[in-house]
């Protein structure tokens, strides 16, 4: 059967920020700034003006609507480069990528990327209170205006609350529902939390990350990845999302952290590849988006059924894939992906009848992952695929790798790239 790729459309690298924790090295720097440092610094290196940026967030603000065409007006990109911003939760940048991939023309070339600063979470009005206080202008008698601030008691915050609108729970507290379910350790989660710490700085001390990222408002350096830790200090976190004794197994030591970041990559016709200087370069073979039930399937497992129909449409296994790239929102997450891939019960459920064989772990996240480096959840995706780029560059001709991100509201992505 036939991809969803009608066309040859290339991927090249790019740079990001440092990843940091939320206020800390990087709450004085806003989301635009964030991602004009990461563009500039793109185009400078390799020299290419693009005809398209597409640009991901997730934490809103009321300083812009479109904070792509905002970066493009602040950045020393061409005023005439069309922008445009775009949303689906941790896979903001994954999607923004499918979308240019599906826009190019053999002659174009786009950045594509995604930002978020959770040091600058703008805290807003109650909808009644900002009704309230657009009354004010249009009163005209002293009578009225006394009555107006007499009812300032109703004075009202909003402070985003960050769970699901719908359900009124929080990823973590979905995640840890679904890891209950299927019955995933917490010794196991912890155990791939320690390994993506362990992949991160072997990773760096062998060079991996030095032209993959760039020092950006004096931070050099990746300042979350944790060298020290260990399965002992692991298992002396407490559970966060569920505290009954015995139950709960997601910590802050085997979750993603809200993170400060920005990152890019490119994306490019088949006419315009050879242009940049980068030589971690790869085709973008085919894509798969997919939804599900969130209180049935769990909120974070729609990759599962992304991955798989993928995988059946071009004739694949789960070994045939090189290189895994599985988003770590959590390691229950992970985990619970793997354990529905590989069920047979649940393959069926899915209307899957190829032999997928078992998950090849061997093969995931070689180079740590949202758990070590962070998780600034527009800026992700394009993390994950120039990590995935240079991966595919040092493995050799003709492999592949799958880079699967979930997302809030039962919603994920996945691409399917290759040498």
């Amino acid at each position: 059967m036939m991809g969803k790729i009608n066309k040859e459309i290339w991927l090249a690298s790019g740079l990001r920020t440092p990843f940091v924790k939320e206020n800390k090295q990087l709450k004085d720097v806003s989301a635009v700034d964030l991602s004009v440092a990461v563009v500039n610094k793109m185009a400078q290196k390799d020299q290419v003006r693009p005809n398209y940026l597409a640009w991901g967030t997730v934490v809103p603000n009321l300083t812009y609507s479109n904070i792509a065409r905002d970066i493009v007006l602040e950045s020393d990109l061409a005023d005439e480069t069309i922008a445009y911003s775009t949303t689906m939760a941790c896979s903001s940048s994954i999607l923004s990528t499918i979308q240019l991939a599906s826009m190019l023309t053999d002659d174009e070339t786009a950045i594509s990327g995604g930002v978020e600063s959770f040091s600058n979470v703008q805290l807003g009005l109650s909808n009644e209170t900002s009704k309230w206080i657009k009354k004010l202008p249009k009163l005209n008698g002293v009578v009225d205006k006394i009555k107006w601030a007499g009812k300032i008691f109703k004075f009202k915050l909003y402070i985003p609350p960050g769970v699901n609108r719908v359900t009124g729970k929080s990823m973590g507290q979905h995640a840890e529902i679904t890891a209950q379910r299927l019955s995933i350790s917490r010794k196991a989660q912890d155990e791939l939390a320690l390994i993506s710490h362990q992949n991160y700085f072997k990773a760096k001390n062998e060079g991996f990350y030095d032209d993959l990222i760039f020092p950006a408002f004096n931070v050099a350096e990746d300042l979350i990845p944790r060298k020290d830790t260990s399965l002992e200090k692991l298992s002396t976190l407490k559970p966060v999302f569920d505290r009954e004794p015995g139950k709960g197994s997601i910590t802050a030591g085997n979750s993603s952290l809200f993170t400060d970041g920005a990152a890019g990559v490119w994306v490019a016709g088949k006419n315009r590849i050879n242009e940049f200087n980068t030589p971690y370069k790869a085709k973008l073979t085919d894509w798969e988006m997919a939804a599900v039930n969130i209180e049935e399937e769990g909120i974070l497992m729609s990759p599962t059924f992304a991955i798989t129909r993928l995988l059946e449409r071009n004739n694949l296994t789960y070994n045939d894939i090189d290189i895994w790239e599985i988003h770590e929102a959590f390691a229950a997450q992970v985990l619970s992906t793997i354990s529905n891939l590989e069920s047979p019960t649940h393959l069926k459920k899915m209307g899957i009848k190829s032999n997928l064989g078992k998950f090849p772990m061997e093969k995931l996240n070689l180079k740590g992952s949202s758990i070590s480096i962070g998780h600034p959840f527009g800026a992700t995706g394009a993390r994950i695929i120039s990590q995935t780029l240079k991966q595919l560059h040092f493995a050799g001709d003709n492999k592949k790798a799958l880079i699967s991100v979930c997302a809030d509201g039962g919603l994920g992505a996945i691409m399917l790239i290759g040498t």
